[in-house]
């Protein structure tokens, strides 16, 4: 989700794509700022356009860090949906739904390390109005439910179990990536930080062995 550069150092973008660069743009002053760092200004000049220009496609700094924070969760969702494209179709329905609940998990924490600046706008500042359980969740909690009804589904995580049970998954990958990507994880080598995914993996697994077939 990088962007390209000019030889003045200003962020590249494509004709009539703008609106995305002015994005990426606010989605970096974000992650090295935080929310108030995110202006029109900021944005134009780190785009090379003008303030009139910008906007044209953002009228004030809330809308710029909207459109940051879903063009990173744009990001993330697609880089998880391209592990789970590389779980196999057929075999065990059970294995075959922990696979997709752990390709989730690695395409997650794999964002977030390639991507730490991206990965942080998905979450700065404080809840928007209107977010909710049922209004707004997030795409990377939406998909994670859909790993969860498949559980159910095959019998690995008992029914009584389902609702509301994104948050545990959740917070255990997500605490992970901050791990790996602020925290003391962060100068971990690719094999123990792979060691950390799977054992991090293992035990959401069996947190949710719960149902009449779960693999325990």
């Amino acid at each position: 989700m990088s962007t390209s550069s000019t030889a003045g150092g200003k962020r590249g973008y494509h004709h009539g794509d703008l609106r995305n660069a002015l994005a990426r743009a606010a989605a970096e002053l974000a992650a090295t700022g935080g929310p108030d760092a995110v202006t029109i200004r900021g944005a134009a000049r780190e785009v090379g356009v003008t303030p009139t220009a910008a906007y044209r496609h953002f009228e004030n700094q809330a809308e710029l860090l909207d459109a940051a924070r879903a063009l990173a969760m744009d990001g993330m969702v697609a880089a998880m949906g391209d592990f789970l494209a590389q779980v196999p179709a057929g075999g065990d329905p059970v294995e075959r739904a922990l696979a997709r609940l752990r390709s989730t998990g690695r395409g997650y924490i794999r964002f977030a390390v390639d991507e730490p600046g991206i990965f942080r706008t998905c979450f700065t500042g404080g809840p928007r109005e209107g977010v909710g359980p049922d209004l707004d969740d997030p795409a990377p909690y939406l998909l994670l439910g859909e790993m969860l009804d498949e559980l159910v589904a095959v019998g690995h995580l008992a029914p009584a179990d389902r609702p509301d049970a994104e948050a545990g998954p959740w917070a255990a990958v997500h605490g992970l990536a901050m791990l790996l990507i602020d925290g003391p994880l962060a100068d971990l080598g690719e094999r123990e930080r792979a060691v950390a995914i799977e054992r991090t993996l293992d035990m959401v697994e069996r947190g949710l062995a719960t149902g009449p077939h779960a693999r325990r």
